[in-house]
């Protein structure tokens, strides 16, 4: 098998330009989905009932189909029902199937990380006249940090290695541009191999950054 070397290096700017698009879906997403997963944590903790039944229903439905799905289903029907019936574009799309989708695991990390501070630190709070919103800002959520950040830090790697699924949109992210190689060339080693060697190093870049968070809060 003759490995083509130059076949890389003339595709390589279109790798680096899906990588460039690689980390903007993961940054965007990860910031969209750790805001909304903390206020779905809160609304699963909610006494509605029906923000409790909302938030059950969404988490349900987010878990319990595949994110591929979801991004067909938000690109071809659900956004364009919102945009006169035309896409508003891969990237529009992306970024909303797969937020909407890490949204609702996060949401699971917050819940469960704000309910295993023990309940002697709400009856201190609540002794020291705090309202249940300066409860969760001074006492619970500072603590329950440091217990959510591993988990969060494994949903995170997660969800940049799901961004590959955007190339049945045609993302422009790394697995589009390496299959777009592959058609063109009839490669096959050199496309997948260089879009393997790619995402090792965003997700090994991606872990260390976790792991200074995780020193710096103290988490490990």
């Amino acid at each position: 098998m003759t490995f083509r070397w130059d076949a890389i290096q003339e595709y390589m700017p279109f790798f680096i330009s899906g990588a460039y698009y690689t980390i903007e879906y993961t940054v965007i997403c990860i910031i969209l989905a750790t805001l909304l997963g903390l206020f779905l944590g809160l609304g699963r903790l909610s006494k509605n009932p029906f923000i409790q039944g909302f938030v059950k229903m969404y988490v349900s439905f987010f878990r319990g189909t595949p994110l591929l799905v979801q991004i067909l289903l938000f690109h071809f029907a659900v956004l364009p029902a919102f945009f006169g019936g035309k896409s508003p574009g891969a990237f529009i799309s992306g970024i909303v199937a797969v937020t909407l989708n890490y949204a609702a695991y996060s949401s699971e990390v917050f819940r469960a990380g704000i309910q295993s501070i023990d309940r002697g630190q709400w009856e201190a709070a609540r002794s020291l006249g705090m309202t249940q919103s300066q409860m969760m800002r001074y006492v619970v959520l500072p603590q329950a940090f440091r217990r959510m950040l591993p988990p969060l830090g494994n949903e995170a790697i997660a969800l940049l290695k799901d961004t590959s699924l955007l190339a049945v949109i045609a993302g422009g992210e790394l697995t589009y541009n390496a299959r777009a190689m592959a058609g063109s060339t009839l490669l096959v080693w050199e496309p997948y191999i260089t879009l393997a060697v790619f995402y090792y190093i965003l997700t090994f870049l991606l872990a260390r950054v976790v792991a200074f968070l995780e020193r710096r809060f103290g988490t490990a």
